[in-house]
Order: C-alpha cells, then structure tokens, then sequence
C-alpha cells in the first residue's frame, strides 16, 4: 500500500467518528426499504396493531398496564413503552415502528464499534465486527419484524451496559495498577470501589435491557470472558495481589510466586472478579424467574410430554450447528422453522462432536488466542437461554436469536483473519478488498432476506418453500389471504396446517372465522368448539363463537361465551361491544349501555361504537346522551348520511361540535 493511502487510513481510525457515521449511512441505506413494508399477521397483532394499550399511547393507565400484564408471554415493560411511543409520535401505521426497529439497530451497530474500539483500540477490526453486525442476513429478521422490537431494544441497553462496564472496568484497573505500584492494597477492596457512576449505570441499563426482553439474563458471563480479554484484568488483578501477603498464604517471594501460589491467586482473582458481578446476577436470576412463571403460567413453555428432554437436548446441538452454518452460509433463512421432533442420530453424533471439539479447541488455544475463547463462550453462552432446553413454542431455533450471540462469531473470525493475515504477511490491498467484498455480498444477502417481509404473503409463501411441514407458515399465508379477500384459498392453507398438525387450534379458528366471512355458521361454530376443546383459555375463540351463536339466534349461549371472553380478556373491545349488540337485541338496554362504555373506555376512536351507543341512549329515552354520542362519531367519521340522519331524527344539527368528554 503507498504510504499516503497507509496515511489516510491511520487518519480515519483516529477519527471514529468518521467511521461511526459510515456505519450508520450504511446501515440505514440498506434496511430502509423496510420502512414502508406492512405489518405481518405473526405476532405484530399482539403487539401492535389490534393491542388497544399500545395503539392509544402513552398515558397513565396504559404505563401501569406495561408494567403488570403478561401479555404475548413476556413481561417486558420497556418494551411495551417504546412502542406506545411509537404510536404517539407516529400513528397506528406501519412506517413509525419499522423505523424505530431500523434507527435502534443502526444504534447498535454503532454502538458494538465504539465497545470494541474501547476494549481492544483496535480501530478497524472493531469496525469490521460491527459492519458484520450490521449487513449479516441472519439479522433481518429482528429489524425487520415489527414484533421484534424486544430484541433490537434489549440489545441497545445490553451494548450501553457492556460499555459502561468497560469504563469501569478499565478506571479499576488503571486505580488497581497505582494501588500496586504503591505498595497498598488497602483502597482497592471490592466494597470501596464498587459502587462508581460507570458501573451504577451499567447496572441500570443491564435492568432496562432484561426489561426489554430477558434474554440478556447471559451477559454476567460475558463481562467476566471480557475481564479475561481484552480487559486484561485477570492478569491485572493477579499481579496486584502478588505484590502483598494475603491471610499469610501466599505473598512475593523473590522475582515471584511458586505454582500452588500462583493457582490460589488465579481462584482469589476470579472469584473476586465474579462477587463484583453480583448486582448483574441477581437481576439475572429475577428475570428468569419472572420469565419462566410468566410464560408457564400463560402457557408458552412446552410440556415434556411434547417435546421429551432427550428431543430438547438433541436439537439443541442440532441448532448450534445449524447456527454457525447458517453464520458463515445464510440460505435458506426463515419465520418459523419448524420443530422436527427428533433429528436423525447421524446428525446429532455430527453436532454434538462439532461442539465439543470447538470447546476443546478454544480451551486449549485460549491463552495463545484469548480472542478465540472468549468469542466462542460469548455466542454459545448467549445461545443458553434460548437454545430451546426450556422450549417456548413450537420453533427449532430462530434467526432473531442470533442477534447478539453472533458477536462472539465476528470477534474470533475478524482477530483470526487479522492474526492469519499478519502471519502470512498479506498486503494491505488484499485485506481491504477481501473485506470489502465480504460486506457487499452480506449487504446483497441482507437486501434478499429483507424483501421477503414485505407483507405476510412474501413472508410465509418464502418460508413454504423453504421448510417442510411448516404448519404456522400455512397458517399465517391462509390468513393473509383471507385478510386479502381470497377466502377460498385461505381455507385450503388452513387445512394443509390441519395436516401438518392436527391439533392445531389456531388453524380451526381460521377456519371457523372463513367460514363465517362465507355465512355457514354451523360449520363455523363446529370448528371453533374443537378448537376450544383443545385450547380452552382463547378470548377471541369465545367471543367469535359467540358471534356465530347470536347469527343463529342461540342469545343465551352467545352471552356465555362473550362473559368467558371477557373473564380471560376485560380489555377486549369487540367482545363488550358484541355482548352488548346481543343485550341491546334482548331490550336489556342498561346492560347493553355498560358494555358500550367499556368498549369505548378501551377503543375511544371507534365511531361505531359511539353510534351502538347513541342507539341506545335512544331507547332509553336519554336523548341528550344519544345526540352528544352520534356527534362524537361523526367527528370521527365526518359526513356519515345514517349519522347524520339520526341527528335530524332528533332535531339537533349535524354540524355542532359536541362538548368534550
């Protein structure tokens, strides 16, 4: 490389900000297509487009409500606020959370540069582990999916967290260093140093993140491979602590320490090292408490009667394997892949001797390539929590899963590069040409995987192709076609999900919802009942069989249905407005008119809701009431000739702007 190029270079790596800014318009420029893609009809209606909380903001009862419900199966607060500002600052559409998700992964990136750069100083390998970071087509998944927001946000507080602990941790060791040049170790106990601002914060954001989602319950453990390198502080602490007699077992003798020394001081340091982490382990160990009662209680975790710990354990190693070769290979990706059961043994034998071996490995090359031990442990401990031992759902693994363990991956293959490279002398054109072409074929990957989330259709129909037996893929096309009016269609993938599992409650739902869009309410309520039958605790079941009930004028079943809906769901908006549709039918108009309020207390932008209300205000000869309701959904629905026309029927004018609430 010519000396002025070589010059430029040490230019730019001085300057990070510069670097910075290119991560981020790389980044942006890749994922922004995103920005204008739809919501997907896999768990984005639970967590925003049909979650009355989040689609009505920030305001007091929807903040208590983040921190209380269990709602989706998690209790991750953070996360619930962030989309609610969403909703807030953007509106109900799309293009404000697939924005966010893109600006917070872009903010990751950027942020994983800055940690590295500050652990290592080594400023374009940092760079590159963060480009990875940024352009791996394994990513897609948690940027583009609007329901991922947990992943993407736990990541931004678990980054600032790690950075906060590096500060800390190099301020000790440069307070550790004076303490030892200056023969006293008296100020460097673990109680008087504890509690600094950096690590105070790194405590905070680490809470913020397992509030976001709990998978970051794994990141004590890479603080403490982060102490070994490039932190340094094993070594730090072992230096200072041969400097002085400790209990009178072991001290500086001469120009050191003999070897069963030199192993107690190795057990002192470490287990120093581990009580500082102790605020970290505590929450670590709340959150998968919280975790597992919450999602056992809702019934998310998977019984060993379905999945038998010998099938878990297998398809562990199965997906450890399936994770680095998707890592270094990323086709075919897809949203879900199926649980296969069992793996063939041939594979199993595979994985489990691949896992071993890269363990061996990094254990034995440890000291002479700390970065190799320390990547490994960071992508397969990160890998614990959701490796599927504890199964939650019917997936074998998952792309978003990915999200930070990868790190561990990109550290040991950039250092490994950069040791190789420097060991065979290659030229500067050639590392910087290689690297380049890898980020733009990960850049083209990336920009493939991403168009695939451009609605449900181009989600599942990909995820079909590329899976077998893959019955919630069936499932989700069937309702994307039926949302897009191709109900015959839809019920052929409901069925095709049937067959793939026959118990599947969430295809016979589908299935009794199309065929009441068709008006055949007998199949209709048939499928719902064995749905119900297998899955009992389902709100909307209830509540669309109830609907399906009162279209058969069977009132006094459908009312039971809807107070079982409400029982598991009080904020369910259609199912008060519906037991009330069915109460008002019955000239139970009191009762008809509580319910109208409740829905409306929980969806105050529906006009017909204002509308099924005033009509019954009517009958109750409240007339003022009925007049301030018809106006109100007229400010919601303006120029509604029916609206209008019950207003004249009363005497009062269309136009006037009712009174506030």
């Amino acid at each position: 490389m010519e000396p002025d190029q070589s010059a430029r270079y040490e230019e730019i790596s001085r300057r990070p900000l510069i670097i910075c800014l290119l991560l981020a318009v790389v980044t942006l420029a890749v994922y922004l297509p995103a920005a204008h893609y739809e919501f997907v009809n896999y768990d984005d209606p639970l967590y925003f487009t049909a979650n009355p909380h989040v689609l009505t903001g920030l305001t007091p009862g929807n903040v208590a409500w983040a921190f209380t419900t269990t709602h989706a199966n998690n209790w991750h607060p953070v996360t619930w606020l962030s989309l609610m500002l969403d909703a807030d600052w953007f509106g109900q559409g799309p293009v404000g959370p697939h924005l966010t998700n893109l600006l917070l992964h872009t903010a990751n990136t950027v942020l994983l540069f800055l940690l590295l750069r500050r652990l290592t100083a080594a400023t374009w390998r940092s760079a590159l582990v963060a480009a990875l970071f940024a352009l791996h087509p394994l990513h897609v998944e948690s940027v583009a999916w609007v329901a991922e927001r947990k992943d993407v946000l736990s990541a931004f507080f678990g980054l600032l967290s790690l950075l906060a602990y590096a500060r800390y941790a190099h301020k000790q060791s440069n307070a550790e260093g004076r303490w030892s040049r200056a023969g006293d170790g008296s100020n460097s106990s673990l109680g008087s140093r504890l509690w600094t601002l950096d690590y105070g914060l790194a405590v905070i954001f680490f809470a913020l993140g397992l509030m976001s989602k709990p998978v970051l319950v794994a990141l004590p453990l890479v603080m403490l491979l982060l102490d070994w390198w490039p932190l340094g502080r094993v070594t730090s602490l072992r230096s200072e602590a041969t400097t002085r007699q400790v209990s009178g077992k072991w001290q500086v003798t001469g120009s050191g320490v003999g070897k069963s020394e030199t192993e107690d001081g190795g057990w002192a340091v470490l287990r120093q090292l581990v009580l500082e982490k102790w605020p970290f382990m505590v929450l670590s160990a709340v959150s998968c408490v919280v975790t597992f009662v919450v999602q056992q209680k809702t019934g998310a975790v998977v019984a060993l009667t379905r999945y038998s710990m010998s099938a878990r354990i297998e398809n562990a190693f199965v997906s450890y394997a399936r994770y680095l070769g998707k890592t270094f290979w990323p086709a075919p990706l897809a949203t879900p892949y199926p649980h296969p059961g069992h793996w063939p043994l041939g594979l199993v034998l595979f994985a489990v001797a691949l896992f071993a071996c890269l363990c061996v490995a990094a254990i034995r090359w440890g000291r002479k390539f700390p970065f190799a031990a320390v990547g490994w442990f960071w992508f397969s401990g990160m890998l614990v929590p959701v490796i599927g031992l504890v199964q939650v759902g019917d997936q074998a693994m998952a792309d978003r899963y990915t999200y930070l363990p990868l790190i561990g991956i990109f550290l040991v293959f950039i250092w490994g590069m950069s040791e190789a490279c420097g060991h065979w002398q290659v030229a500067k054109p050639t590392v910087v040409f290689f690297a380049g072409f890898l980020l733009a074929v990960c850049a083209f990957q990336t920009r493939d995987q991403l168009h695939y989330w451009q609605n449900s259709g181009t989600l599942f129909r990909h995820a079909l192709a590329v899976t077998e037996n893959n019955y919630v893929a069936e499932n989700n096309l069937g309702t994307w076609l039926a949302s897009q009016g191709h109900v015959t269609e839809a019920m052929d993938c409901y069925r095709e999900s049937l067959k793939s599992k026959p118990g599947n409650a969430d295809a016979l739902y589908d299935l009794g919802n199309a065929f009441a869009r068709l008006g055949d309410w007998d199949n209709a309520i048939a499928d719902y009942r064995r749905a119900l039958e297998i899955s009992p605790n389902q709100a909307d079941t209830l509540d669309n069989l109830g609907l399906a009930l009162a279209a058969k004028r069977q009132f006094a079943e459908a009312i039971t249905n809807f107070e079982a809906a409400l029982k598991l769901d009080p904020d369910s908006a259609g199912a008060h407005n519906n037991l009330a549709t069915v109460l008002f039918m019955q000239h139970r108009f009191d009762e008809a008119a509580q319910h109208y309020r409740e829905a409306l207390h929980v969806t105050p932008d529906n006009p017909q809701i204002y509308v099924n209300l005033g009509d019954t205000f009517v009958r109750l000869g409240r007339t003022n009431e009925a007049v301030k309701c018809y106006q109100a959904a007229l400010q919601l629905k303006p120029d509604d000739a029916k609206v209008e026309a019950k207003l004249q029927a009363l005497g009062a004018p269309a136009n006037l702007k009712p009174p506030a609430n």
